[in-house]
């Protein structure tokens, strides 16, 4: 069994406004829809297993950056887009928070006589992959979401994620069916974890299956335990700030999508007429559908794609947002009917932000971009939980008298 990384994420309060939730269902299933494309379902179950790329995915989604709220509103929002189409797709999400998750087996079971998989087995994982990490790693962290995405083909991935009961984090465990052998002998690809005394409980009988992989993987060398095994911790500050991305590739997007106009390209012909705002975007979303799993070990940056509803780094440009989900639509609805040129045109975006990263050498202040896009969001139709964006109020002249 391959369980594929863990995420530590600080706590956040408050819900998903609605106007932004529609948005990242639609998104979410947009870019689904392209990786499914260009890629098959078993790079949407691997991209899903990567936890720096489910946060970068989240974020580039308009969810705040780095908190634990980003799993359970981006799952919500999948489903709900995704279970309607899933027929087509070939891609089911079952499972969710608190009482959905129980509910996780009997959607299994249905799912499994609709496409003649084998429920039992696949119950199985469900229960044993929470009950590993629930209850035989004793870590700290109590389950309360767990989510388990099916292909068509039997392939799968699980997303679940414990909360803490006394520093305030949410942590996310992420496994993936590639390569699975037994849950016995090889349950985890990789343990890692801040050291809480009693990390593992063998007692509980349901838990007795999987202590010989358990115990094989502490008498092994520890560079065998970490390789393939990916652990995201994110800070607890708020805000974004230079330390949370990486500067070379932020710069080099912002200087593509911003000083060489899209008309400069001929590969871009496809996006003429799209302004810079909107082609900054595009970008990174191109990135989440086409970039390697290198590319996703700084998931604050695609925050600038969609800002994030709390307003860090900024509003939700939500009149950019929309563009960026009709842009992507349309894309996807010519590919199916044969056309692919907007789809490969966003490929081609990715490629050229790519290209001028290995030449571009960063003397930008993070900072400033973030109070320019701040001070630009009224003109975007910029919005967070607190309401929209205000047009700057302009410096009051000042006024001098002569005595």
């Amino acid at each position: 069994m391959k369980r594929s990384g863990t995420a530590d994420l600080p706590l956040h309060y408050g819900k998903v406004p609605p106007w932004l939730y529609e948005r990242m269902s639609v998104l979410g299933l947009s870019i689904v829809e392209a990786i499914l494309t260009d890629y098959g379902k078993d790079e949407v179950l691997r991209r899903l297993a990567d936890p720096f790329w489910f946060q970068s995915f989240g974020a580039v989604m308009g969810m705040d950056w780095h908190s634990s709220g980003i799993t359970t509103s981006v799952m919500g929002a999948l489903k709900r887009s995704i279970n309607p189409n899933s027929q087509s797709l070939g891609l089911y999400i079952c499972g969710g928070k608190g009482k959905f998750s129980r509910e996780t087996p009997s959607e299994l079971i249905q799912i499994a006589e609709k496409t003649g998989l084998n429920g039992n087995d696949l119950v199985r994982a469900s229960k044993l992959s929470a009950k590993v990490d629930n209850t035989a790693i004793q870590d700290g962290y109590q389950l309360y979401l767990h989510n388990f995405i099916l292909s068509d083909n039997g392939n799968w991935s699980v997303i679940q994620q414990g909360m803490h009961d006394s520093d305030g984090t949410a942590r996310r465990y992420h496994w993936h069916s590639e390569n699975i052998t037994s849950f016995v002998e090889e349950p985890h690809t990789g343990i890692n974890g801040i050291s809480r005394g009693r990390i593992l409980n063998l007692t509980d009988s349901e838990a007795a299956g999987n202590r010989k992989g358990i115990l094989d993987i502490s008498h092994t060398d520890s560079i065998d335990v970490m390789k393939d095994f990916s652990r995201l911790i994110l800070p607890a500050h708020h805000d974004v700030q230079a330390s949370d991305v990486d500067l070379k590739r932020l710069g080099a997007l912002l200087y593509i999508t911003r000083e060489q106009q899209p008309q400069n390209f001929e590969d871009l012909l496809m996006l003429e007429g799209v302004g810079p705002r909107t082609m900054q975007s595009l970008a990174l979303v191109s990135e989440v559908i086409h970039g390697t799993p290198s590319r996703f070990t700084d998931p604050a940056r695609f925050s600038f794609a969609h800002g994030g509803k709390d307003g860090h780094p900024f509003p939700v440009p939500v009149n950019v947002y929309d563009e960026s989900i009709s842009i992507l639509r349309k894309g996807i609805e010519k590919s199916k009917l044969g056309n692919s040129d907007k789809l490969n045109t966003l490929n081609k975006l990715h490629e050229i932000v790519t290209k001028a990263e290995k030449d571009f050498t960063p003397d930008f202040d993070v900072q400033e971009v973030i109070e320019e896009e701040r001070q630009n969001s009224w003109r975007f139709g910029g919005k967070t939980v607190m309401g929209d964006a205000q047009k700057p109020t302009p410096p009051k002249p000042i006024q001098l008298s002569l005595f």
